[in-house]
């Protein structure tokens, strides 16, 4: 099991440096509030139903001037629209949107959680100094487009499927494992909160933790589990998995590694020259076992 093996010490030191530096980062119980409710259900391998163990949405709150106001999250939000969400059907990008990836990549990277994953990128010789090339470097690896549906043209990206999600000729939910997009659909009513996932006769999570693995549904979907960090910045999330992406050549990256008071095993998936997904899944929190 991934939760016996020894932490990565040199991955764990650069991911808490942009922790720190993480200042856009929500606080929980301030800025958001989440209500867990109960521990969620087993779902069969390719069943949509799902026991709903949460009355209410998982956001009972969040601060929405701050989704606004600050940068990077308004650039964020401005490309949620941007993707047709099923696998199989070509993007089309528009003009108006490959201006939006680029100002949501010029925003990150004035940011300090982005110069300083830059900066171990250059020292560790996976990235070009020249800040113009490794935002071209970043923009291939999260929104170069790709054939994720062989059936099709080119239907999907890193971004799209991470931050987004998708859906898979309509009988499963891909990816979606982020905070904002996760907020944002439920408060529309797309999402359905079902329920947080612990192994059995382990510790509840807590409502301050900023890593969750979580059940629901979408579109009609359910998603047994995915993992997803809570209340942090884009660009702290661009620059864990794109860090993780560039330091390996594997198909499939796992890595173990203690960020803050918790303990993740972060995955990544590469799709050619870009990522495929990226998610974190949460092992133990302040030394409880979940």
């Amino acid at each position: 099991m991934a939760r016996r093996q020894q932490a990565n010490q040199e991955l764990t030191e650069v991911l808490n440096q942009l922790w720190r530096l993480d200042t856009n980062r929500l606080r929980p119980g301030a800025d958001y509030i989440i209500s867990l409710q109960r521990r969620a259900g087993y779902v069969a391998q390719g069943s949509n139903y799902a026991r709903d163990r949460a009355r209410a949405p998982l956001f009972t709150f969040v601060n929405e001037d701050k989704l606004r106001n600050i940068e990077t999250y308004a650039h964020f939000i401005s490309l949620l629209d941007n993707y047709e969400t099923c696998t199989g059907v070509s993007e089309t990008v528009t003009s108006e949107e490959l201006k939006e990836n680029k100002l949501f990549i010029d925003a990150i990277m004035e940011t300090n959680v982005m110069k300083c994953a830059h900066q171990y990128l250059v020292r560790m010789g996976q990235s070009p100094s020249d800040t113009t090339q490794f935002k071209r470097q970043l923009y291939d690896v999260w929104f170069r487009l790709y054939h994720r549906d062989r059936s099709g043209g080119e239907d999907s990206c890193g971004f799209e499927h991470v931050f987004v999600g998708e859906t898979k000729r309509g009988h499963e939910i891909m990816g979606l494992h982020n905070w904002v997009q996760f907020y944002l659909q439920e408060k529309h009513d797309h999402i359905d909160y079902k329920g947080y996932k612990a192994r059995d006769n382990k510790d509840t999570p807590d409502e301050d933790d900023h890593v969750l693995n979580l059940q629901f549904s979408w579109k009609g979907l359910v998603k047994p589990i995915g993992g997803s960090f809570i209340g942090v910045s884009p660009e702290f999330e661009v620059a864990v998995f794109t860090i993780i992406f560039l330091m390996s050549t594997e198909k499939m990256t796992s890595v173990l590694v203690k960020v803050d008071e918790y303990m993740l095993e972060l995955i990544v998936y590469r799709h050619g020259r870009a990522i495929g997904t990226s998610y974190p899944k949460l092992l133990s929190s302040n030394n409880r076992d979940l």
